[in-house]
C-alpha cells in the first residue's frame, strides 16, 4: 500500500539533461520541487558522446542559457576541447561545439542540483501518476512512496521498458550498464498515452593505449575559446585533441559479410532509429558508393583512458565487432572496454502535448526529452527548461512562455513537435529555422534573456550584461556610420589605395575587414568588447538580408498571432476537405500559423477555416 512521503509542487521524474533543466527552472522560479532520478549516478549522464553542442545544437544551448539554464555553465566549467563549427560559412550556421569531460560534467550539474534552494533530489522510480478531475494530484514509487504534487513533469529519456541489444544478446537495462524503468509506460498507457519504440545507439569504447595515434589526423581545439554561456568569463585552458580517421573497404566488407548477423537486419529491432544518426552498418548499406566513411577518436575525460570512436555505433555480435574497430588503420590491436549498443525505449507521440509541452488530455502533467520523441542532450535540455518554465507560470496562475518559430531554435524545435509529430528521434537542425539569420547563436542573450529575466529565472547580473552589450552595439554601430575614413586609414584596412571619405559602416562590410582591423587604422573609433564588435559587424555586413527576413517575419506573425478557438467543430466546417478535418480535429492547433503547418492542410483548406473564423469573430461581437 502506498504511504504518504511529502508533497511538492512540482514532481519531475528523472534527471538526465531534460530532468535537470525542468528542476532547476522550477525551484529557481519558486517551486518546492522533487527531482526522482532512477540511479544516482546517472545524474546528467552522457550515455554516449561526451560532448555539448555541435551544428544546430549549439544555438539550443545558447538559448537554454540565455533564459538562465544551466547546461551553458556546466559545460564552460567542465570542458576538454572548443572548436566553432562551419566558421567557413556565414554566421547564421556557426555552431559551438564542446568536448566534455564526462564525469566531471556530471559532478558539476550533480552540484548545482543539491545547492539549489527549494530543490529535493532522491533515487526512486516513479510507478504511477496520480490524477483528479482530469488533472495531476500526485505520483508514486515502485517502493510505495507517495508524493502529493500539483504538476508532474516526466522526463525519462530512454529508460522506459528499454532494451540494450548487441547482437544476439538482448537485456531489459538502461544505458550504460544501469536499470531500466519497467512500471511506469503501463501508468502512461492507462492515462490515455499510445506508447511507440524508438531506437538509438553509441559506439564502443576503446582503450587508448592500444590505438596508434600517428595513423589519425589530429584535432585541435580553436585557440580562441569562445564560451558557451554569456555570464563566463573569457576562458583559457589547455585542450586535448581529438582525432581523425576513416573506415576501409575491409571494414565494409566485414559489415556486409555479417548482415545476417545485425538486428537491425534481422528484425530483432523493432523501433525506429535516427536516421541522421545511423548506424555503421546500416551507412554502410545505404551509401554502398561509399569508399570510406570518417569516424572521430574522442577522450571520455582526463581520468581515464577511455575514448569515444564517433561515427561508428553499431548493435553487431562482440565477435564481429573486434573485426570492424580492427580493420580501421591505426586500431589493429584495439581493445574494446565497453561494446558498441542499440537500445530500444518508450515515447509518447508528442502531437498530444500543447506548445507548453503539457500534455492536452491531462492537466498539471508535462513532457520533455527522449520521451517526446527527440534525441540529443541539447534537444532534451531546451524541452526540460522550456516545460519546467511553464510548469512554474502555470502554478503560480501566471501566462505561459511560448516561444514561437520566429523567437528562438527553442520554438522551432517544440513547434516540430507538438505541432507536426516525429516518425523518428528528432534532431535539430539549422535547415529546420526559416529565420536562422535572425535566430544566430551570438544573439541567443539579446534574443531571449529580457524574457527569461521577466519571468523570473534569468538572474539580474545576466540581463544587465545583455543590456550593456545590446546598448554597446547600438552606439557602435551608430557611431560606425558617422565615422568617415581618410584615404592612409582606408590604404592601411585594404592594403591598397583608396578614395578618402569612405563611413567606417560602410568598409565593415566589405569581406575580410574586421572592426579590430579599423580600429586599428581609425583612432577615433572606440575598443570595445568582442561580442559587441560582433554584433556591429553582423548588422551591418547582413543589414538587407536581416531587413528582408524581419518582414518575413512580420507576415509570418500575422497569421501566428490569430487564434482558434478551443471548442471549434472542425467537422461542421464545409469547405475543408475530410484529410484536413481529420488533421485538425486531432491536432488542435491553437494558431492559424499552427494549422497552416500541419502535413495534409492545404491553403485551400486553410482560406476555408480563415472565413469560419472570421465569422466566428463577428458572432461573438453581436
Amino acid at each position: 500500500m502506498p504511504f504518504f512521503a511529502e508533497s511538492y509542487e512540482i514532481v519531475v521524474v528523472g534527471a538526465g539533461h531534460a530532468g535537470c533543466e525542468a528542476a532547476l527552472a522550477c525551484a529557481r522560479m519558486g517551486c518546492r520541487t522533487l527531482l526522482l532520478t532512477l540511479n544516482m549516478d546517472g545524474v546528467a549522464l552522457m550515455p554516449c558522446n561526451p560532448s555539448i553542442g555541435g551544428t544546430a545544437k549549439g544555438h539550443l544551448v545558447r538559448e537554454v542559457d540565455a533564459l538562465g539554464g544551466e547546461m551553458g555553465r556546466a559545460i564552460d566549467d567542465t570542458f576538454i576541447q572548443s572548436r566553432m563549427l562551419n566558421t567557413g560559412k556565414g554566421p547564421a550556421v556557426h555552431s559551438l561545439r564542446a568536448q566534455a569531460d564526462k564525469k566531471q560534467y556530471q559532478r558539476r550539474m550533480l552540484h548545482a542540483l543539491q545547492h539549489q534552494q527549494g530543490l529535493t533530489l532522491k533515487q526512486g522510480e516513479v510507478a504511477d501518476i496520480h490524477t483528479e478531475n482530469g488533472r495531476v494530484t500526485g505520483v508514486t514509487t515502485t517502493t510505495g512512496a507517495l508524493y502529493p504534487c500539483r504538476a508532474v513533469i516526466v522526463a525519462t529519456g530512454v529508460y522506459l521498458k528499454s532494451r540494450v541489444i548487441i547482437g544476439e544478446t538482448h537485456a531489459d537495462a538502461g544505458p550504460s550498464g544501469l536499470g531500466n524503468a519497467k512500471s511506469l509506460s503501463q501508468a502512461l498507457t492507462g492515462l490515455g498515452f499510445a506508447l511507440r519504440r524508438f531506437k538509438t545507439g553509441t559506439p564502443a569504447r576503446v582503450d587508448s593505449r592500444t590505438v596508434d595515434f600517428s595513423k589519425f589526423i589530429p584535432q585541435p581545439g580553436d585557440e580562441r575559446i569562445v564560451p558557451f554561456s554569456f555570464l563566463s568569463p573569457r576562458l583559457e585552458r589547455e585542450q586535448v585533441p581529438c582525432y581523425l580517421g576513416y573506415t576501409t573497404q575491409e571494414t565494409h566488407r566485414i559489415i556486409r559479410e555479417n548482415l545476417h548477423r545485425a538486428p537491425l537486419f534481422s528484425g530483432d529491432i523493432n523501433g525506429v532509429g535516427p536516421r541522421y544518426c545511423p548506424s555503421i552498418e546500416d551507412k554502410v548499406v545505404r551509401f554502398a558508393d561509399r569508399e570510406r566513411h570518417p569516424l572521430f577518436l574522442e577522450p571520455e575525460g582526463l581520468d581515464t583512458l577511455e575514448w569515444y570512436v564517433q561515427g561508428m555505433s553499431s548493435s553487431m555480435p562482440e565477435d564481429v565487432q573486434y573485426r570492424i574497430y580492427r580493420s580501421i588503420p591505426g586500431m589493429e590491436r584495439v581493445q574494446l572496454t565497453r561494446l558498441a549498443y542499440a537500445i530500444e525505449y518508450d515515447c509518447i507521440d508528442p502531437t498530444r502535448l500543447r506548445p507548453t509541452l503539457e500534455a492536452k488530455e491531462v492537466g498539471g502533467l508535462y513532457f520533455a526529452g527522449q520521451i517526446n520523441g527527440s534525441s540529443g542532450y541539447e534537444e532534451a535540455a531546451a524541452q526540460g527548461l522550456y516545460a519546467g518554465i511553464n510548469a512554474a507560470l502555470a502554478l503560480a496562475g501566471r501566462e505561459p512562455m511560448i516561444l514561437s518559430r520566429a523567437d528562438a531554435y527553442i520554438g522551432v524545435l517544440v513547434d516540430d513537435l507538438t505541432g507536426k509529430g516525429t516518425n523518428e528521434p528528432y534532431r535539430m537542425m539549422t535547415s529546420r529555422a526559416e529565420y536562422r539569420l535572425l535566430l544566430r547563436q551570438d544573439n541567443a542573450d539579446l534574443r531571449l534573456t529580457e524574457t527569461g529575466y521577466r519571468i523570473g529565472l534569468a538572474s539580474s547580473e545576466r540581463y544587465e550584461r545583455m543590456c550593456d552589450k545590446r546598448q554597446g552595439a547600438q552606439d557602435l554601430i551608430q557611431r560606425l556610420r558617422s565615422t568617415s575614413l581618410r584615404a592612409a586609414q582606408v590604404e592601411s584596412v585594404l592594403g591598397e589605395e583608396s578614395a578618402a571619405g569612405i563611413l567606417a559602416a560602410d568598409l565593415l562590410k566589405r569581406a575580410n575587414v574586421r572592426y579590430t582591423d579599423l580600429a586599428a587604422a581609425c583612432p577615433e573609433l572606440p575598443q570595445v568588447r568582442q561580442e559587441i564588435a560582433e554584433q556591429a559587424e553582423i548588422t551591418l555586413r547582413y543589414e538587407g538580408y536581416l531587413l528582408r527576413q524581419e518582414r518575413q517575419v512580420e507576415e509570418f506573425k500575422r497569421t501566428e498571432n490569430v487564434r482558434i478557438p478551443n471548442n471549434i467543430d472542425y467537422n461542421n466546417i464545409t469547405g475543408l476537405r475530410i484529410e484536413a478535418r481529420q488533421k485538425l480535429d486531432r491536432l488542435r492547433p491553437e494558431t492559424l500559423g499552427a494549422a497552416q503547418r500541419i502535413s495534409g492542410v492545404s491553403p485551400g483548406d486553410l482560406a476555408v477555416l480563415m472565413i469560419k473564423l472570421e465569422q466566428m469573430r463577428r458572432e461573438g461581437k453581436k
